[in-house]
């Protein structure tokens, strides 16, 4: 991953009121882009380059969005710590495309690409009652390497992943980083598995917004990992948002989380619980039931974390959900400025 250095040019733009940050795409050898795509990771916000290679997007600082650039046949590159006074000017490299020769070819393989398919959709589409709507328009893309020693099945693509969402109405173009899927044994099963992860930048285009599909955007979104963060930050519990406990005895969130607002961002300091038998895995774990229905547990291996406008946070992988929260991956996903102006 690359992140880029910006850099001041004369052709500076912006607007206090409406938050602009504008910027010019190049090729490596300084020939300006058009048609280049510039998002926001994880929202609707979007843009592309004219002709000249110039761009202006939206931009909220107290989002703390990764701003990345797509163009067909060069490498991604992405900006993070976006400074409003500052426009940017972005090099981007052809692609090397070296991907296959690493992680196909191997005729040893035990396991099927059809049964590490099937893993792979489980862990990141997920497995709800929507999920088996959801398809990949190019699962050819996606390639597979498994760690005998580690029991570890990782997936890559080169390509950004096309996922079409119909039940939601989005299409989300993902840039997949990071995937791994770890087993207790040799295996390919989901019995196996004891942990799994995925990383990447999404982009996400309404392509239906009828009423039915509004109504499934915001059942999806609440009881979602990111409607806790907002929860938690604006210290909203209770009615029909998360309860909180321990134990199957109700807890008072004050006692688990010193939570502060700063200018930019939600500082939370998580209260460590007592330790139980000695276990010093975790600094706190709680139960949450969202609506009195949907049950989940948070694992908080971070003392202090800090959560951002949109319910995103700086220690996602320090705070692990299990239960309704986990089972939720990308089919369940709303973008990251849902509900927000």
């Amino acid at each position: 991953m690359k992140i880029l250095f910006f850099f001041l040019v004369l052709l500076f733009s912006i607007s206090c009121f409406s938050q602009r940050i504008a910027g010019k795409v190049f090729s490596n050898d300084k020939v300006p882009l058009s048609g280049a795509n510039v998002f926001l990771d994880g929202t609707t916000i979007s843009t592309s380059t004219d002709e000249n290679g110039n761009f202006v997007i939206e931009y909220d600082p107290d989002a703390k969005n990764t701003l990345v650039f797509s163009y067909m046949g060069f490498e991604n590159q992405y900006i993070t710590n976006l400074d409003l006074k500052k426009d940017i000017v972005v090099y981007m490299e052809i692609a090397k495309n070296t991907l296959k020769e690493i992680v196909v070819g191997n005729k040893k393989d035990i396991f099927t690409r059809e049964q590490r398919l099937k893993i792979f959709r489980e862990y990141f589409i997920g497995e709800t009652r929507n999920s088996a709507k959801i398809t990949i328009e190019n699962e050819d893309d996606i390639h597979f390497k498994y760690d005998r020693l580690n029991h570890v099945l990782q997936a890559y693509s080169d390509k950004p992943l096309v996922i079409i969402n119909s039940y939601l109405g989005y299409k989300i173009s993902y840039d997949l980083q990071k995937f791994e899927v770890t087993f207790g044994s040799l295996s390919i099963y989901s019995r196996d598995v004891i942990k799994s992860y995925y990383a990447g930048f999404s982009h996400f285009e309404e392509i239906n917004n009828s009423d039915l599909i509004l109504k499934r955007r915001e059942e999806a979104y609440k009881g979602s990992q990111i409607n806790f963060f907002r929860n938690l930050a604006n210290g909203t519990w209770g009615q029909d948002q998360f309860f909180i406990s321990k134990n199957n005895s109700d807890v008072i969130p004050e006692n688990c989380f010193k939570v502060s607002k700063q200018d930019n961002f939600t500082k939370v300091e998580v209260i460590s619980q007592r330790k139980e038998n000695g276990d010093k895995k975790f600094v706190a774990s709680y139960d949450l039931v969202f609506g009195n229905r949907e049950e989940s547990r948070v694992i908080f291996d971070v003392k202090t974390f800090y959560i951002y406008k949109y319910g995103n946070n700086s220690n996602i992988e320090d705070i692990i959900f299990t239960g309704k929260i986990a089972e939720e991956k990308i089919g369940e996903m709303v973008p990251l400025n849902y509900g927000i102006n």
